[in-house]
């Protein structure tokens, strides 16, 4: 079409992108060429996401697996508020069953991107809300100075979910697990050298019986509540002292509600 504007860049923003951005103006497109090339775009997108954290005021939701944090987070952005999804921008849900069905993670560089893209458009201010995360989700590393400010500098909430309502939210965001038991089985391998080949075992049993509920709530007591534990004590050290914000399911009315309550107090 003919409104459409290309920018054209190759490694360094020299003669070979300048001439390609100058015979697609000649044929009457508003071409943009990108200035340095893409050796240049890189180094301003790492130097930036060294930078443009420390300007914004993180709230972040902590909680164990299956609370609603992200949920949560999709519920924020829905109502206008600032929100910083990395496992969304990454394409996984940051544990070892984490990968989602027919969604590869993007590359290093694709992620980094694409935090830096949404770092740039938040307005400095106003808060920005984000689920405690790792420094890895997936295969892909947060950007370290991010990671930093969201765990010294972050107001920290405590997301409190029933076990029966985690349990819910869980075989309502894995039902894709039954699709493939024996896949899923395969993933819980990796696990063998935490728990031992016997406890291992055993959720697998459960996962070809199509025992999910149990499985999901074994799974939290005995591997992931306790692993995150130890992660918060050790990263987030406001959390002890963070304010709890009960969530009584995964429903929209127990999202909107405390949805509020953070909206209220920020």
């Amino acid at each position: 079409p003919r409104e459409w504007r290309p920018l054209v860049y190759c490694w360094r923003g020299g003669q070979r992108s300048g001439s390609l951005a100058w015979f697609l103006s000649q044929i009457g497109f508003r071409t943009g060429q990108l200035q340095g090339g893409y050796k240049a775009f890189r180094a301003a997108v790492r130097t930036q996401l060294d930078t443009l954290p420390q300007a914004l005021h993180f709230v972040v939701l902590a909680g164990r697996t299956g609370s609603g944090k992200t949920r949560l987070l999709q519920h924020l952005a829905a109502r206008g508020e600032q929100v910083l999804d990395l496992e969304g921008l990454a394409h996984h849900r940051g544990s070892v069953l984490g990968a989602l069905p027919g969604l590869p993670q993007p590359t290093q560089k694709a992620f980094d991107t694409r935090v830096w893209q949404a770092l740039r458009g938040f307005v400095p201010g106003r808060p920005v809300y984000v689920e405690s995360e790792s420094a890895r989700i997936g295969s892909l590393r947060v950007p370290e100075a991010l990671l930093l400010r969201m765990r010294d500098h972050g107001r920290v909430w405590r997301v409190e979910m029933p076990t029966a309502g985690r349990v819910q939210l869980l075989l309502e965001d894995y039902a894709f697990f039954a699709d493939d038991v024996e896949g899923f089985c395969r993933q819980l391998d990796a696990l063998v050298e935490l728990q031992g080949r016997e406890r291992v075992q055993a959720w697998q049993a459960l996962a070809r019986a199509g025992r999910w509920a149990p499985l999901f709530e074994r799974l939290m007591a005995e591997h992931y509540d306790p692993l995150y534990d130890r992660s918060m004590r050790k990263h987030f050290a406001a959390l002890a002292q963070a304010p709890a914000l009960p969530l009584a399911d995964g429903g929209p009315a127990a999202l909107d509600a405390a949805a509020t309550v953070l909206t209220g107090t920020d």
